[in-house]
């Protein structure tokens, strides 16, 4: 028994000699290095796939079907005259479908491994001059110049950037995939009817001018409530206070009813024109905010 162990001992220690001497031996060879990152190169050549779900600065990355993108942008008449701005871009879908539209397209997005994805699919379709992203912080970006405004973010976060929106250029249009805006109620909305399980809803909103306080039309004074594009007031006439209904700002279009009349117009530069029915012509000039 003792010789036995004393030989398992030899053995082991022989072993663990040998062990010791290929470890250093291979440490020491020049090939070393590059066998290594060899070996660990599939693992970081691996290209990235986003999961749906994946937690984001702000909110988890949810894909937006291709069927609702499809109906967002046409319900924002998206033309090739168009800056589509897409905040919180995601794997870039919405702002490659605008660019086959022929729009210009930016989409704001802050994984860089989200943008780099966005980046080679535009490369794929071919409308790389058209379409562009860029890591950034929404909240931090400015759009302002964006003719379109598209988003898939939470309630909160849609009413974090309300007041952004609401200083946008009259007639800007704003899209939001499922998500509303709480008391800032839309323009229009739609709902997606077969073969849609979850978010399948979109808002639209077009930006309102703003045109609360006293106007001067000719010899009356039209006096204004706004609350987003809706409107209150009253039209004093000969002395007497007439109030307004059916009132409301599409953009920069203005419509109301006053003493059974409807009246249209366009608002700009401190002016309203437009027709009255069974009236005719009408203009006004803003007398104070």
């Amino acid at each position: 028994m003792t010789v036995i162990r004393t030989l398992a001992s030899k053995v082991t220690i022989a072993c663990a000699v040998s062990a010791l001497s290929l470890n250093v031996a291979f440490a020491q060879s020049p090939q070393a290095p590059m066998q290594m990152a060899q070996a660990a190169a599939p693992a970081a050549n691996k290209a990235f796939e986003p999961v749906s779900g994946q937690a984001g600065k702000d909110v988890v990355w949810v894909p937006t079907q291709q069927e609702l993108v499809d109906r967002m942008l046409a319900m924002a008449n998206v033309t090739k005259d168009d800056y589509v701005i897409d905040l919180g871009s995601g794997d870039g879908r919405t702002v490659i479908t605008a660019a086959r539209l022929g729009a210009r397209a930016h989409g704001i997005e802050f994984n860089p491994d989200m943008v780099k994805l966005s980046q080679d699919a535009a490369k794929r379709e071919g409308v790389t001059e058209r379409a562009s992203f860029e890591k950034a912080d929404i909240f931090q970006s400015d759009f302002s110049k964006a003719s379109v405004v598209t988003m898939f973010l939470l309630p909160q976060l849609n009413i974090k950037l309300r007041p952004t929106l609401l200083d946008m250029k009259p007639g800007t249009r704003i899209i939001s995939n499922t998500f509303d805006m709480d008391d800032w109620h839309p323009d229009e909305s739609l709902v997606l009817s077969t073969d849609c399980a979850s978010f399948c809803r979109a808002y639209k909103w077009i930006i309102p001018a703003k045109v609360a306080g006293d106007w001067r039309v000719g010899g009356d004074e039209l006096q204004l409530t706004q609350t987003y594009q809706m409107l209150s007031g009253t039209l004093t006439r000969g002395g007497k206070k007439l109030p307004i209904s059916e009132a409301k700002m599409i953009g920069t279009q203005i419509t109301f009813t006053v003493d059974g009349k409807r009246y249209t117009g366009e608002v700009g530069g401190g002016k309203m024109t437009g027709t009255a029915e069974g009236a005719g012509a009408w203009t006004a000039e803003r007398s104070s905010t």
